[in-house]
């Protein structure tokens, strides 16, 4: 059976990240971070395979952060 993929909101992939939704807008707007869009409202909406690579992608090298941390609180209030 396939796993399906999960998918953030604007609002809870910024937190993951520890950037505003601003800065997530603004990524989007210039191919850094495009976003997938939800088919009924258009809204922007992230995958988690997606918000983990860049999170890698950030973190290699440095300490990590709390965003780990931040994926599983918001992983557990999707599952509620």
């Amino acid at each position: 059976m396939s796993e399906r993929e999960l998918y953030f909101s604007i609002k809870e992939a910024s937190e993951i990240l520890g950037v505003s939704p601003l800065t997530l807008r603004n990524w989007d707007k210039s191919g850094k971070f495009p976003a997938q869009r939800h088919p009924m409202n258009n809204y922007r909406v992230y995958k988690l395979s997606t918000l983990k690579k860049v999170i890698e992608d950030i973190e290699t090298g440095t300490n990590k952060s709390n965003a780990e941390k931040r994926i599983r609180r918001l992983l557990i209030r999707h599952e509620e």
